[in-house]
């Protein structure tokens, strides 16, 4: 007779007693993978470039393009690329993946009880071994960050990131912060607020602004604060290697002419006579017409300045094809040939990851479904959490092989927590994930620096291990919502917490609008900031 395993493959749905109603109860509990649907809109009318390489005649046929009406130019220069996860469902963070402490951090330890509730057994409690050598037990920092030691998201990441070139050059920190179990009432996302910032300072991607594995409108299953959201930025939804390649694509016309430089022309052609067009038309709209037209016309003169950019010479592999990408898919790849085309989750990884880290676009959200796993074993979880590390790694290690600076932010919708069983069915038996328990919640981000691993804030004042763990969690792992951080039980304020993060890796905290913060205590903002400034304004 056929015995069911006791656990869930990573690309298996969940099946408990949660059963899905909604869109995202669907992608928490992984019946969504990440093959989403592809949103029907014209890429090419969303395109953005960097510089300005076409005709300059585009600039003084009509009143409608002046130079720098179009935004062709991030004359600021380029700022450090910014991905985050968002795991979809209520995945275990801390403890079991990435340690929390108290007041003093995250070695100062919780008791036995709380780490059980984290779901690790006594006998995997991390502990300082040895007061003299600074030896510990079930402690691993090669991230700089403390991780447990035996973490399925840590081993993912190894395995994803294994050099020490990406390792030592890596540093991050945790926030223990409540967050509302399987809602979409999260604004977790905190793209926009980096768009936003951005925008303020003339930077962006060459090619698109946001991008995301999702068509929300955040770009990913947790919603963006609604103070941070900009209708015009919303991401483009990216999540497979035929996405990004779509990006650039003049259809029947590439067919036509073989050489890209015809394939220009005609398209400058077409703004021209678009152009001729526009002077005989009457909007109607007095003061905006002139703004309007502008409009129309800059989105041929972008489709045609991209293309230029970004199309593929004859006999060329595609630049912006990530399974064509030998430092991601291949021999020396980040992913072997094989996993990378029997897996979605990398292949969605690599799609965005190429993306952001190679400046195409300036910020992306990569969604993973599955992470609902309080099954009533360990191993569903641990399966799912390697995966995420996997991905997490890669983005570090992709960012290594390029030699430019990567922001890495991780969250969940809520987070689960263990009764004390054991899941006997490991190597090293763990505790069962059995519900859903939003007082465990924490997030976390990692920073790679190629010049030297990013250094703690060294605010007067303040331990630099308060830097590493931003607020801190009650002996019983639950988060101290009462330690004076305001982002332990406000969503919204932890999203504007990483944007003031990514603002001072820049050395930009003087852009952080107060006037629409959120955060009470602003005359301490250094307590939400965990490192010193990586580069000064831009790359």
């Amino acid at each position: 007779m056929f015995k069911r395993r006791k656990f869930f493959l990573p690309n298996e749905p969940l099946r408990h007693n949660h059963k899905p109603v909604s869109r995202r109860d669907f992608i928490a509990q992984g019946f969504r993978t990440g093959a989403g649907t592809l949103l029907g809109v014209s890429a090419l009318g969303m395109l953005h470039s960097s510089a300005n390489a076409i005709s300059p005649s585009m600039f003084s046929s009509t009143g409608y393009t002046p130079g720098d009406s179009c935004d062709l130019a991030n004359s600021a220069g380029r700022k450090i690329p910014f991905i985050c996860f968002d795991l979809a469902g209520g995945a275990n963070i801390s403890g079991s993946n990435v340690l929390v402490g108290g007041q003093g951090g995250q070695e100062d330890f919780l008791s036995t009880s709380g780490y059980s509730k984290l779901g690790l057994p006594g006998t995997m409690v991390p502990s300082v071994a040895d007061p003299v050598t600074g030896a510990s037990d079930f402690i691993d920092r090669r991230f700089g960050l403390a991780f447990h030691s035996d973490s399925a998201m840590l081993k993912g990441m190894l395995a994803s990131a294994p050099s020490v070139a990406t390792q030592q050059a890596t540093n991050g920190a945790v926030l223990p912060a409540r967050s509302d179990n399987d809602t979409g009432n999260n604004p977790h996302n905190p793209s926009y607020g980096v768009f936003n910032y951005l925008n303020k300072s003339g930077s962006g991607g060459s090619l698109l602004q946001l991008v995301g594995s999702q068509t929300s409108e955040s770009g990913g299953n947790s919603m963006a604060p609604a103070a941070m959201v900009d209708p015009e930025a919303r991401p483009t939804k990216i999540d497979r290697p035929s996405d990004v390649t779509g990006l650039v694509d003049v259809g029947d016309l590439s067919q036509v002419l073989s050489d890209p430089a015809d394939v220009v022309s005609v398209m400058e052609s077409m703004k021209k006579i678009s152009d001729a067009k526009l002077d005989r038309v009457d909007t109607g709209l007095a003061n905006q017409d002139l703004e309007l037209k502008q409009r129309i016309s800059c989105e041929y003169l972008k489709s045609a300045d991209a293309y230029e950019k970004f199309a593929r010479q004859p006999g060329d592999p595609d630049p912006l094809d990530p399974s064509a990408d030998d430092l991601i898919v291949g021999d020396a790849g980040i992913f072997t040939r094989d996993e990378f085309n029997s897996d979605n989750e990398f292949q969605k990884t690599a799609s965005i990851m190429k993306m952001v880290v190679n400046g195409y676009a300036a910020a992306g959200t990569i969604t993973m479904g599955g992470y609902d796993y309080h099954t009533g074993d360990r191993v569903t979880g641990e399966l799912r959490d390697e995966r995420a590390g996997r991905c997490i790694g890669a983005c570090l290690e992709y960012a290594q092989r390029i030699g430019v600076p990567l922001m890495v932010y991780v969250f969940s919708d809520g987070s689960v927590a263990s009764n004390g069983a054991l899941d006997m069915n490991m190597a090293i038996p763990k505790g069962q994930w059995t519900g859903d328990n939003s007082s465990t919640a924490a997030s976390f981000f990692l920073v790679y620096n190629p010049n030297s691993q990013p250094v703690l804030n060294s605010a007067a004042g303040q331990d630099q291990d308060q830097h590493q763990q931003l607020g801190w969690m009650r002996a019983d792992a639950s988060v101290e919502t009462a330690s004076g951080y305001a982002i332990a039980n406000s969503v919204e304020t932890l999203a504007e917490a990483v944007v003031l993060n990514y603002m001072a890796l820049h050395d930009n905290v003087g852009l952080f609008n107060s006037s629409q913060s959120i955060i009470s205590d602003l005359s301490d903002l250094d307590k939400y900031i965990a490192f010193e400034p990586i580069v000064s304004g831009t790359l």
